[in-house]
């Protein structure tokens, strides 16, 4: 069962959706997309959570994909207008539907906004943290002056950084520029899932590797011969562990 639900962040709507039917107390997971895409790109997913019994949300960030249903432009979206999208979410599921905890899973640049909003939300407030392909990279990508389609001087970022495949602003880079994605994903003390392909042309794989020491509990899975994104026979081991993982949380009675 799916169903529309929308929030606000600044003035600006967030729209998505709740997988499953909130008739009893139930935890929740919220789905954050990847960059360019949208909260299709998580429904996959988000039915086999439904199918666990937890309550799915997935939504599309404010300018953050090609097709985005939410308010917002692409060249004011970057991974920290992306965390206080999260965050704004995250209040709304609270108030919305009450569940008896709250998740966060992540997809690529999703999973680099969901590690952030984790660490500083924490534990017990962020029952549990999935994160697939997380985009760790971002920061060294921007120093590099070198991200996805988009090159530029790192010395001289402009205020507009590209127009294709979609626009985006020069804050992109900026917002990143002087980060350590370790030290701002640190601090999260819940269980976290890593799982990561080795075959990822776009985060390399030695950044799920690193990323993992930084978590005290967590369940770190390579999938071999997985690309960036999930699919086929990939993408049924991803859904298999994810499975394993939220298991260990039990049901509402």
């Amino acid at each position: 069962m799916k169903t529309k639900m929308a929030f606000t962040r600044d003035g600006l709507t967030i729209r998505g959706h709740v997988f499953g039917k909130n008739d009893r107390p139930r935890h929740a997971v919220i789905l954050s997309h990847g960059f360019l895409a949208n909260e299709q790109m998580c429904y996959g997913y988000a039915k086999v959570l439904e199918e666990l019994g937890f309550l799915a949300v997935t939504f599309d960030f404010c300018g953050g994909g090609i097709v985005c249903h939410s308010d917002g432009r692409s060249e004011d979206m970057s991974v920290l207008t992306e965390k206080a999208d999260l965050r704004a979410v995250v209040q709304g599921v609270q108030e919305q539907l009450a569940p008896e905890g709250i998740s966060l899973m992540g997809c690529s640049q999703g999973g680099f906004v969901s590690g952030l909003l984790a660490a500083e939300l924490g534990a017990p407030a962020i029952e549990r943290l999935i994160l697939f392909y997380p985009a760790v990279c971002i920061p060294d990508d921007a120093r590099r002056g070198k991200m996805m389609y988009y090159t530029f001087d790192p010395s001289e970022i402009p205020d507009v950084l590209g127009h294709i495949p979609m626009k985006l602003g020069g804050g992109y880079a900026r917002a990143v520029l002087d980060m350590d994605p370790y030290q701002a994903m640190r601090g999260y003390t819940g269980p976290v899932l890593l799982v990561h392909g080795t075959q990822d042309r776009i985060v390399d794989l030695s950044y799920a590797r690193k990323l993992k020491d930084i978590y005290p509990d967590c369940r770190y899975e390579e999938i071999e011969g997985g690309e960036h994104v999930f699919n086929g026979k990939y993408e049924v081991r991803a859904r298999q562990v994810l499975r394993e993982f939220m298991q260990g949380i039990p049901e509402s009675d």
